[in-house]
């Protein structure tokens, strides 16, 4: 069997050692950078190697970029192939965050052709309270070589969401918090608000109170009724900088509506540019 949205802990845990499987640890901290690595190298799921957020999925911050910019694929293609991956592997990804950032790993996967990847549904916490193996031992080295085939219709640039909503050809969903959307507190990034038209769903709202995802019945119902009569090929999702909207991407695509798309400068990179209209209603 294939798995290409989520996992369960005891799913994971009958595969632990299949040679074919690569486990990525995406655990990160916005407060913190250095925490993640530092929790993966206390403990960690046996084999699991380590992507770091800003390091190795995401590229240098530039003036006119988003806080967390795409990768430079070429590097990441390489990465992954150090990592054990090949175009044959089936990928699982998880974090403390219940999918928060090991979404965008799941993402850049997809994007990158690779659909056999899949987040760990109640992520690492999960599988430590089930008490479950860890360790802190380092995995072996397997190279591999991971050959990307990109879908470029996957996401959209700034250029591409102003004319497309003005065309009113999308639905764009912001992931972040209803009080970060509506402008009434903004920790993170310069300018507060949200870009006009763009609807409001946070992440959050697809777990339940155990961090497990909803069921997929549950979510195709809230997401039926958020959308409308808009198809999921229409629909962009955006946040803050183009990570934790990948948990809406990865919501929606477990419920069964697939194809929609991303927005990964999102908030971040918008407000870098003042021409770009901004709201606070």
């Amino acid at each position: 069997m294939k798995y290409s949205t989520l996992i369960s802990t005891e799913n994971l845990n009958h595969h632990i050692n299949d040679s074919n499987w690569v486990i990525i640890d995406c655990r990160f901290s916005l407060a913190d950078s250095k925490a993640g690595a530092k929790a993966y190298r206390k403990s960690h799921i046996p084999n699991a190697h380590y992507a770091h957020l800003d390091h190795d999925l995401s590229s240098e911050v530039k003036s006119y970029t988003g806080r967390h910019p795409l990768p430079d694929f070429n590097l990441l293609a390489s990465k992954l192939g150090q990592w054990g991956i090949s175009n044959n592997s089936q990928v699982i990804v998880y974090d403390d965050t219940s999918g928060a950032f090991a979404g965008r790993l799941w993402w850049l996967l997809r994007y990158m052709g690779h659909d056999n990847v899949a987040v760990l549904d109640g992520d690492f916490r999960q599988w430590k309270n089930q008490g479950m193996q860890i360790t802190t031992v380092l995995p072996s080295k397997k190279e591999k070589t991971f050959r990307p085939y990109f879908n470029q219709s996957s996401h959209l640039n700034a250029i591409e969401v102003t004319n497309s909503l003005a065309a009113n050809k999308i639905k764009l969903i912001d992931a972040r918090t209803n009080e970060r959307y509506r402008g009434i507190l903004e920790p993170i990034d310069p300018v507060a608000g949200h870009i006009p038209h763009a609807i409001n769903r946070a992440f959050q709202l697809n777990l339940n109170n155990n961090g497990l995802f909803l069921s997929p019945e549950e979510l195709y119902q809230q997401f039926s009724l958020l959308l409308g009569s808009t198809v999921p090929e229409q629909v962009v999702h955006m946040c803050g900088s183009g990570v934790t909207a990948c948990h809406n991407l990865l919501a929606m695509e477990y419920a069964g509506l697939s194809g929609s798309k991303l927005y990964p400068g999102s908030w971040s990179e918008w407000i870098t540019n003042r021409n770009r209209v901004i709201s606070n209603k």
